[in-house]
């Protein structure tokens, strides 16, 4: 065997194992957040107030942008639309079934630079703070596809309920 033949043996075995590093930490994400899911589904009659094509980038903890949470079935970025009812917030994300926030749910909405795999210009993301449960909140960005989010984001701070004393703000 010559040199160059045990340099591409070293530099195939050195990616081999840093694909199964990212695989095996993946499904450790996965089945660290398993407990976590998005409600589905949107109730009837819910009337739509603003309807945009979106794309989703990621559900991130509160405030902390570069943490994921691959939460069902947000787990993976996905194109689709987003739809403001009178009830909260529908994403209707290609090969996943709608996810509804309800009103009651949301903790804040603003803009974002910075989440985790994306970096867009000043404010280019919308990022909605929501309560997975009693405990804990978490923030799920959008990138708008069809011109500024300025009305979107006006429409779902409409929604977010009054201040309480659950600590979650944005």
């Amino acid at each position: 065997m010559s040199a160059r033949d045990i340099a591409i043996a070293i530099t195939i075995a050195v990616a081999l194992l840093v694909l199964l590093t990212m695989f095996l930490a993946w499904r450790r994400r996965l089945r660290r957040d398993a407990s976590l899911t998005a409600p589905l589904g949107v109730p009837e009659h819910a009337e739509v107030l603003d309807r945009h094509e979106v794309l989703y980038v990621s559900t991130t903890r509160h405030d902390e942008p570069l943490e994921r949470l691959a939460l069902t079935p947000l787990a993976y970025r996905a194109r689709g639309e987003a739809a403001v009812t009178d009830r909260g917030l529908a994403l209707c994300l290609d090969g996943s079934p709608t996810v509804f926030i309800a009103a009651g749910r949301l903790a804040g909405v603003d803009r974002a630079t910075v989440t985790i795999d994306r970096v867009v210009e000043p404010g280019g993301l919308v990022r909605v703070a929501w309560r997975v449960d009693d405990e804990t909140v978490v923030d799920s960005y959008l990138r708008v596809a069809d011109g500024d989010p300025h009305h979107f984001i006006s429409e779902l701070q409409r929604l977010v309920p009054a201040a309480d004393d659950r600590g979650a703000t944005s």
